[in-house]
């Protein structure tokens, strides 16, 4: 059995806005294995959060294998407490463009033995807020180039 120690963070300026994702992915021993940051277009943080913790379960579904995934255990760690809290059934998705979000993410957890979410403090995710920021800095700087 493999175990991931995953940190996810999505974000949005404006809200909705210009957003984007960022995914840390480590082993069990805190050994960083993968960082990803992903710009999406227009969305706001909540779907920004969703999407982020999508791609990281898609991400290793697809480095690591399906026969693997189905073995493995995924930490997830991310500072939506919204994102954290929907995935616990502990609130309600009222909004209509995060149920299909949710969703997806739902069915994806069927590809592993266990997804355990967790709510962290900003100053614990700076990695993956980090990435976010970069996808959202790069992006305003080829929209001042064209």
């Amino acid at each position: 059995m493999q175990k991931f120690i995953v940190h996810t963070d999505g974000g949005s300026r404006s809200n909705p806005g210009p957003a984007a994702i960022g995914v840390v992915i480590s082993n069990e021993k805190g050994q960083k294995l993968k960082e990803f940051g992903e710009y999406l277009g227009t969305a706001t943080n909540n779907e920004a959060e969703y999407k982020a913790a999508i791609f990281a379960l898609k991400k290793i579904k697809s480095l690591w294998g399906k026969e693997n995934a189905k073995k493995s255990e995924v930490d997830m760690f991310a500072d939506s407490e919204l994102l954290v809290r929907q995935m616990k059934g502990e609130y309600k998705i009222e909004n209509a463009k995060i149920q299909p979000l949710f969703l997806e993410l739902w069915n994806l957890l069927i590809d592993f033995k266990k997804v355990r979410f967790s709510s962290i403090p900003r100053e614990r995710n700076k990695e993956a807020d980090r990435l976010v920021n970069e996808s959202l800095d790069s992006q305003s700087t080829k929209r001042q180039l064209f």
